[in-house]
């Protein structure tokens, strides 16, 4: 039997590999805390071969697969670039205000609708590079654990939660000896007196652990260890989300303020200049300020856009090996100052 002949008595269906997805579900949602917090859908994948796989997206993910599919098909688009046309589904849109966690809630049932029918559009569309990408498992999609998957239960079984009874004479645990108010959703709010309940190291100096029904990471500089976490915890091996260490300035004209900021990122990010903006006026609770990073020369240099900051972080990776760092610190620091101050940078007459 000729090839044609054969692809003629053949379904389309039938002709797909097996990797390509059919259906996928969003299990669930979960924060990231970085330079700027946002929720990723975990989705559960399933293949035309039988296999399922969990993958990680964020909205603007969905929302930039729609613009490129619009790009290629859709027959309202005189400029496509494909040479089909389809009528592609309703991406539910873009929302500015409101609260991050309810707007992540909401899109779930719309976005399953969208993929859905997505899937269901006739088969070549399957075959396309940015479809099959976006569904694709990627090496971090198989490296992240969930940390629940609750839209997956089967809605008539009742699961009955155990909550486990603590020991609190063997846990590891600390006492407050400080006030401690954090300055990000990551960081755990202290009052001097209470236990706390300790989860994993993050670095030399900080803490993960949980307090009143609240888990986040403190500095160990203002709590007394009551009891030590083991030897396999105290290295960050705990198993809980990885915490990267950025080291930042405030300079102004009465004195320089350091602090060290804790964030969910990788050590490679290149991260926007609005988000590091964004993370220094809370850091520091000033509005009018400007960022900057120190060049091989020692002079500060301004960071204005994603630009500058790229430029910044090549140079810092440059260098790695002449500056002795924590392994889990960026090797970029941010000088911040006051806007209006143009006395720290170095200027020749």
């Amino acid at each position: 039997m000729s090839l044609l002949q054969q692809l003629r008595e053949e379904s389309d269906f039938d002709q797909l590999p097996d990797d390509i997805p059919v259906s996928t579900t969003i299990a669930d949602i979960e924060e990231n805390k970085g330079f700027i917090d946002y929720f990723v859908f975990v989705m559960e994948v399933k293949t035309k071969g039988g296999s399922k796989y969990l993958i990680y997206r964020r909205y603007r993910d969905f929302f930039n697969l729609h613009q490129v599919l619009e790009s290629r098909y859709s027959p309202e688009n005189p400029d496509r670039s494909g040479p089909s046309t389809c009528v592609l589904p309703s991406l539910p849109g873009k929302v500015f205000i409101g609260n991050k966690r309810e707007i992540a809630e909401s899109r779930i049932p719309e976005l399953n609708t969208y993929m859905k029918r997505l899937l269901a559009l006739p088969t070549w569309l399957h075959l396309d590079e940015a479809l099959r990408m976006f569904f694709y498992q990627t090496e971090q999609d198989s490296q992240h654990h969930p940390s629940a998957l609750r839209r997956l239960r089967p809605p008539t079984r009742k699961v009955k939660t155990v909550k486990p009874k603590m020991d609190l004479f063997s846990s590891p645990r600390a006492e407050a000896i400080f006030d401690f108010r954090g300055n990000s959703k990551a960081e755990l709010n202290l009052k001097k007196g209470e236990v706390i309940f300790l989860l994993q190291r993050v670095n030399a100096d900080w803490l993960e652990g949980t307090a009143n029904n609240q888990t986040g990471i403190f500095p160990q500089s203002f709590v007394k260890i009551i009891k030590s976490l083991p030897e396999s915890d105290s290295e960050g091996e705990g198993g809980g989300p990885c915490y990267s260490c950025l080291r930042c300035f405030l300079l102004t004209p009465s004195g320089v303020q350091t602090r060290d900021v804790c964030v969910q990122e990788d050590l490679s990010i290149q991260p926007a200049h609005k988000d590091l903006l964004s993370q220094m006026r809370n850091v520091f609770k000033v509005d009018d300020i400007a960022l900057n990073y120190r060049d091989p020369e020692g002079d500060l240099i301004r960071l204005l856009d994603d630009e500058d900051v790229q430029l910044m972080v090549r140079e810092s990776r440059g260098r790695r090996g002449k500056v002795n760092r924590p392994v889990n610190q960026f090797p970029w620091e941010l000088y911040v100052t006051l806007a209006c101050d143009l006395s720290v940078y170095r200027a020749e007459a």
